[in-house]
């Protein structure tokens, strides 16, 4: 199969592409920076498409001939009308794209932030209540790639290309390819800064998440995207929910000379925290991951790149 990624150079991107590749599949990454990691552009199998989200001219090209579309490329802004245009509006203008090159499956990137308020029940039936822009603009794209039967007029009579949803969880991993990167969210470097200059580290009373590996991620698009499933929607996560408490005190064990001290926020959370479901992934892909073994991993890294 080939298949176009957006997104292909960034963290969740790179493994994605990495798994891909070891499945015998080839790929067309559209980035903006097509030399960021220069080990995945030399693989065979790899086309590299020089592209921005709303670069049109150059996301129809790297369409062609494509059988599938994941987008994971995210497009930002401050307002919620630069978030509408840098996001919402490339996702429905790639959805759009892929469909009229033939594409005959698309994955979309979402987030656990377009299920917003957190409830005693979480899984993929309950209705998005985005709380912040970010989810606001998760749950429209996904709205827009559930509701794309057909279009109006006579340019899409009907659409047969199978559209799917991952919401992931916080994604965390070492670099896949080692010219690659890590999770652009910097509270592991912080943590572990924090320690080598042994200042205090500063976490909320009672926050953690179902932390997952990029690694596994990866398994659940590649699981979906060789799947037969349409209009779906998948929760990415771990069933382990891991405290930021615990990250610290283990980062702090491998640094025993440290003199930094855990200073927690108490905000009210309960100790005992609300989870998102992952029965459907694994009723679907027999998919549950273990993300403990991958934690000590990255702890250990983090411990030894600041």
């Amino acid at each position: 199969m080939r298949v176009f990624l957006t997104g292909g150079t960034g963290f969740i991107g790179h493994y994605v592409a990495k798994r891909l590749l070891e499945q015998g599949h080839e790929i067309s990454i559209a980035t903006r920076h097509p030399d960021k990691i220069p080990s995945l552009k030399a693989a065979p199998g790899v086309t590299m498409v020089e592209s921005a989200l709303l670069d049109l001219t150059s996301i129809e090209r790297g369409l062609k001939g494509c059988d599938a579309c994941i987008h994971i490329a995210l497009g930002w802004g401050e307002t919620p009308f630069s978030m509408l245009e840098n996001d919402t509006r490339a996702t429905v203008q790639i959805l759009e794209l892929a469909a009229m090159a033939g594409c005959k499956k698309f994955i979309y990137t979402s987030s656990t932030a377009a299920m917003g308020k957190m409830r005693p029940v979480m899984n993929e039936t309950v209705a998005n209540l985005p709380i912040d822009l970010y989810g606001a603009t998760k749950a429209a794209g996904e709205a827009y790639v559930l509701g794309f039967r057909q279009g109006y007029g006579n340019k899409f009579p009907s659409v047969e290309m199978a559209r799917n949803i991952i919401r992931p969880g916080y994604t965390f991993g070492n670099p896949a390819f080692h010219d690659g990167c890590t999770q652009p969210d910097r509270r592991f470097a912080e943590m572990a800064l924090a320690i080598k200059n042994g200042t205090d580290i500063r976490i909320v009373k009672n926050d953690g998440t179902q932390f997952i590996h990029a690694s596994q991620q990866a398994e659940l698009y590649l699981k979906l995207l060789e799947s037969d499933y349409n209009e779906e929607v998948f929760l990415g996560l771990s069933p382990t929910w891991i405290s930021w408490k615990s990250i610290a005190e283990k980062m702090l064990a491998l640094r025993p000379e440290s003199k930094s001290k855990i200073v927690e926020t108490d905000l009210g959370w309960s100790d005992k925290p609300m989870l998102y479901s992952v029965e459907k992934i694994s009723r679907c892909f027999n998919l549950s991951f273990d993300n403990r073994s991958f934690m000590d991993e990255h702890i250990q890294y983090w411990t030894e790149h600041v």
